[in-house]
């Protein structure tokens, strides 16, 4: 069935319910869900050529699905990036990158506040195989500058960062890797590119966790590496086809329908965090309440100017506490408390999830390293979800006002 091609003038919102691959012959309105791990080729010529690559087709589920081509298609075009890749998962497209793009005696240069999977797969099973890295604090343009070696070919950064909503300057770390002949690659889980679009600010790769807001409702797992066709081509993809790290047809198909929704989740999710982060923030019982959109965030204006004017869906809030031990009771003390909200590592789903980093998601680093990071054990992370703003306070008040 002949298919009339999109206006190049779309809006992201209309691309990301309209953008897929084309439809088959029965006309289907709902993207198809294709589960098929081969194709039937048309001549052995044609295989032959397929799998050469010297023709397009499918030849098998390895090297590509029509379902997984379509999430790839929408959320290139949403990053505005040439080209995407999918993954199975968000940590399988950290490791598809560093694997693909390194070897021994590289270095990377790469924020020490991001996510707990990531310092260790970079600072610890990377180095096992001679690559060097050197982390630097998040905000600070002259740390990465100063750790910037002859051999660095990464400059990774995580904007807004997970736990701690630290941000970055995108555009002043892209100048600063290609002045130094290196890549820099941006994690954009919190944002999405509904809030922020690194590519346009210089970067070369954008890392997705599907699992999270572009799925939105914490159904599965997925990933995805959004950069040039070139690199793509030539660097990345080879090194998926042989190693396997593709993302299955149907968990594809959920979170290409996840993005239809993306941008009216994304901005009444982050419109709910603001206004808790500013209710956290007058609560007798909480120190510190981390979230971008606050006048007291350190990085304040560089985030509205980044994420188009919005803070968020994440924020974290440190519980007062005399010491160590006092705080993680308190915090556990009002994560135990909860009666609506989920107790959940997870973020992005349309559920409210609080977590306690210090024993989750960052509990394999040393105490050393989570101090570094600057994760307490009075932390609690909150990912705000789609609930009456009314029933999330209610339900914090449990645990902060019999503390």
């Amino acid at each position: 069935m002949s298919q009339h091609p999109l206006p190049h003038d779309l809006h992201l919102e209309t691309l990301a319910v309209r953008l897929a691959a084309d439809r088959s012959q029965y006309g289907e309105n709902s993207e198809a869900l294709y589960l098929t791990s081969g194709y039937v080729q048309p001549s052995a010529e044609a295989s032959a050529r397929r799998f050469a690559g010297d023709e397009d087709g499918y030849t098998y589920g390895r090297s590509g699905n029509p379902t997984v081509s379509s999430f790839e298609m929408r959320l290139a075009a949403l990053e505005g990036s040439e080209a995407c890749l999918a993954t199975s998962s968000g940590m399988s497209a950290v490791m598809l990158m560093l694997f693909s793009l390194l070897k021994a005696g590289d270095h990377v240069v790469y924020s020490q506040s991001m996510f707990g999977s990531t310092l260790k797969l970079i600072g610890s099973e990377f180095a096992r195989f001679g690559v060097e890295s050197t982390v630097v604090p998040q905000t600070d343009l002259a740390a990465w500058k100063a750790a910037i070696r002859p051999n660095t070919k990464i400059l990774f950064a995580e904007t807004p960062t997970n736990p701690l909503t630290e941000v970055c300057d995108i555009a002043a770390l892209a100048d600063m890797a290609h002045n130094a002949g290196a890549l820099l690659a941006v994690d954009n889980c919190f944002a999405t590119p509904v809030l922020q679009r690194p590519m346009g600010m210089g970067a070369d790769i954008v890392m997705h966790s599907g699992t999270k807001y572009l799925d939105g409702q914490g159904r599965v797992m997925a990933g995805a590496l959004c950069a040039s066709e070139k690199l793509i081509k030539e660097k990345l993809l080879p090194v998926m086809k042989n190693s396997g790290m593709v993302l299955s047809p149907f968990n594809a198909w959920v979170v290409l329908k996840g993005l239809e929704t993306l941008d009216i989740r994304m901005r009444a999710q982050s419109a709910r965090a603001h206004e808790l982060a500013q209710w956290l923030e007058q609560h007798p019982a909480v120190s510190r309440v981390y979230y971008p959109g606050l006048a007291s965030h350190p990085q304040h204006a560089l985030s509205m100017k980044q994420m188009s004017g919005m803070g968020g869906a994440v924020l974290s809030f440190d519980v007062k506490a005399a010491d160590p031990q006092q705080a993680r009771t308190r915090a556990f003390h009002v994560l135990d408390s909860l009666r609506v909200l989920s107790l959940c590592t997870n973020l992005g789903d349309t559920k409210t999830l609080l977590t306690h980093p210090a024993s989750t998601s960052h509990g394999k680093l040393s105490e050393d390293q989570r101090q570094a990071a600057g994760i307490g054990q009075g932390m609690i992370r909150l990912a705000a979800g789609l609930e009456h703003l009314d029933d999330m306070k209610v339900d914090l008040l449990r645990g902060l006002d019999t503390l």
